[in-house]
């Protein structure tokens, strides 16, 4: 897989994030943000495998 792939993979990803995901990756709340951190990780994770 060419970097250029991956790019678009993650891209993808990041603008499928639903809301609730999104607004928790900006919250002040550090337990919201790591859990909401985690769960955009695993969602790359998987993407890349696919």
């Amino acid at each position: 897989m060419t970097s250029d792939e991956i790019s678009k993979k993650i891209a993808r990803v990041v603008e499928h994030a639903p809301e609730w995901l999104r607004q928790d990756l900006a919250s002040k709340d550090l337990a919201a943000r790591g859990r909401a951190e985690e769960t955009l990780s695993a969602m790359i994770a998987a993407a890349l495998k696919a």
